[in-house]
């Protein structure tokens, strides 16, 4: 069920979210700077490409992770957490669309506070 599940979010709606968190994580390594947050980006990418059947872990969270999630919120954040909670409150008026919501959301979630989130299996 969650190749199925994981199949048709990337058709209906997670290719978007795929597509924002792999330019964003693109524009970040253009910088040397950048690299680490742009590679955390990547794994969230991935995330997005397949959610169903991963839950985040945020326990990893330091004073490092904060600054930075505040910083990723100004640049990119607000946009991909706008993206996913849009598309979340769209899916679930339909009662077919309800699983697809929940990982929308916690997408839109995960936006706001990526760096520091672990994904886990």
């Amino acid at each position: 069920m969650k190749i199925l599940g994981n199949i048709l979010w990337f058709i209906f709606g997670g290719f978007l979210l795929w597509l924002e968190w792999s330019i964003a994580g693109l524009l970040l390594c253009i910088t040397i700077i950048g690299i680490p947050a742009g590679k955390q980006c990547f794994k969230m990418a991935k995330l997005c490409a397949a959610p169903f059947g991963k839950q985040i872990d945020y326990a990893r969270a330091g004073v490092g992770s904060v600054l930075l999630d505040v910083l990723w919120v100004l640049v990119f954040g607000w946009e991909i957490a706008a993206t996913a909670a849009i598309n979340g409150v769209l899916w679930c008026i339909t009662i077919i669309g309800i699983p697809f919501g929940k990982q929308f959301f916690k997408i839109a979630a995960l936006a706001f506070a990526p760096f520091g989130a672990v994904v886990k299996n």
